[in-house]
């Protein structure tokens, strides 16, 4: 519990803080084994102050910050009724959604592929953008 609870107070003085030291940094710091340094990891877990990431990292979760755990192809579909994307309109650029959802962009692409196998985008081809196909019905989502 003291290490987490020193973890918490070094949230909350640095305010631009984004990612939790590492296992080996706290280890070191603490003079504590890997075990100790996970348990308090699962501490700020269960009180909503962090989160793992992929890589074996930990995020640090502000309050009144949400995260939308969904996956990107269902919030991909989000952004033709949000954005006034009607049919045979472009839709965004891969690298343009990459950075809006803070992704990598073969991760859209994946996302995109899920939405053009569900008839609501068409295939990409070079030089060619997606356009939109179908808007999606709020009530009747296609599933991905």
């Amino acid at each position: 519990m003291k290490i987490a609870d020193a973890v918490k107070a070094e949230i909350a003085a640095a305010p631009e803080m984004t990612e939790l030291p590492t296992l080996a940094m706290l280890m070191e710091r603490y003079g504590v084994s890997r075990g100790v340094v996970l348990r308090a990891f699962n501490v700020l877990r269960q009180e909503g102050v962090a989160e793992p990431v992929p890589g074996g990292r930990w995020r640090v979760i502000r309050e009144g910050e949400g995260v939308d755990r969904r996956p990107l192809a269902e919030r991909l579909v989000e952004v033709i009724t949000t954005d006034g994307i009607a049919v045979g309109e472009s839709f965004p650029s891969t690298s343009t959604l990459a950075t809006r959802f803070g992704v990598s962009r073969p991760t859209v692409a994946k996302a995109l592929d899920k939405l053009e196998a569900a008839g609501l985008l068409s295939a990409t081809r070079q030089g060619k953008r997606r356009t939109v196909l179908t808007v999606p019905n709020k009530k009747e989502r296609p599933t991905l």
